[in-house]
């Protein structure tokens, strides 16, 4: 069985989800990059830029990219503006 990550979620009510290790540290490695690489960038902005990886992944990259999305957040490592819609590095 392989290790697992309890992902955390920004809304304190809500509660994250567990995510193998690996797959966790892979999209979270590359959603950091791409924020700081392209910000600020909109959500969409950067499901594009994540979809292109699909072919180095074993799994929807579209849901892992969204709950780690949600993960960074909460852990304070990249910020969503919902008024302006971007997402920026912290």
């Amino acid at each position: 069985m392989s290790e697992k990550v309890q992902t955390l979620h920004p809304d304190p009510t809500k509660k994250g989800v567990n995510i193998d290790k690996d797959k966790y540290e892979f999209i979270r490695e590359k959603v950091l990059k791409i924020i700081k690489d392209h910000q600020p960038l909109t959500p969409t902005d950067l499901f594009e830029h994540m979809s292109r990886l699909e072919s180095e992944f074993d799994g929807k990259i579209g849901w892992y990219t969204m709950s780690l999305k949600l993960d960074l957040e909460a852990r304070n490592a990249i910020k969503h503006d919902r008024k302006s819609r971007m997402i920026t590095l912290l």
